[in-house]
């Protein structure tokens, strides 16, 4: 069995809960698409290149206003300023991918960035193989959900009101099934202190950027300690 295959199967597992997620969140937009009157083929381009979930339901409203080049640009500055920090947070990660690094870039979802971020490939996985994959079977399921939606938005008349809260359920999934799968919570008061007293602070219009330096600055602070527990 090649470096590749083994990866590859090694990788599949972790993506599951991404696949179930990925599945419902893109039909959700797509369907969403649909009743705008945008194609199939629009759809799957868009979730093929764009691949920004939260990004993606703002464009559906975008799209609706015309074309205003710098608004959509500040727009998706500030959905997808989050995606600056956890490049900071992956550079490590990355060093030495090599040809793969571009397309691990951009590929670096959130529902991704939280599999690499805290997942080692088992001994004898080759690391940029494994992280590849990851990155690709996640990219591909976004895809198939977008698509999917389209076309069953084009068969059935489908009351859309609502489908924009999938996103946040897929949010609160990923982070159940992360407190269950570590006995060190340490970083996720972290982040959810942070969070709360930067939305007090700033709003909630305002609060996610701030919140996210202020969750790089104690995790590297307290760097130490978090690893400390992790071996216990």
């Amino acid at each position: 069995m090649s470096e590749k295959t083994k990866a590859l199967k090694v990788a599949f597992p972790y993506t599951i809960p991404i696949l179930t997620g990925y599945l419902f969140l893109g039909a959700a937009w797509g369907i969403l698409m649909s009743s705008k009157g945008y194609s199939v083929i629009w759809t799957a381009l868009i979730s093929l290149f764009t691949y920004a979930g939260s990004m993606q339901y703002v464009a559906v409203s975008l799209l609706a206003l015309g074309f205003n080049p710098l608004y959509a640009f500040l727009m998706t500055l500030m959905v997808n300023a989050r995606h600056l920090f956890y490049g900071i947070v992956m550079l490590e990660k990355y060093k030495g991918t090599g040809k793969f690094k571009p397309y691990l870039i951009f590929g670096l979802t959130d529902e991704t960035f939280s599999i690499l971020c805290s997942t080692k490939p088992p001994e004898g996985i080759n690391k940029n193989w494994f992280m590849f994959f990851v990155t690709l079977l996640d990219h591909a399921y976004w895809v198939l959900g977008c698509t999917l939606g389209t076309i069953i938005g084009t068969m059935f008349t489908i009351n859309t009101k609502g489908l924009d809260f999938v996103l946040t359920s897929l949010f609160v999934v990923i982070f159940i099934n992360q407190w269950k799968s570590t006995h060190n919570h340490l970083p996720v008061f972290i982040a959810l202190g942070s969070s709360i007293i930067c939305r007090l602070i700033f709003g909630p219009a305002n609060f996610i950027i701030p919140a996210m330096i202020l969750i790089i600055f104690f995790v590297t602070v307290l760097k130490k300690p978090i690893k400390l527990r992790e071996t216990l």
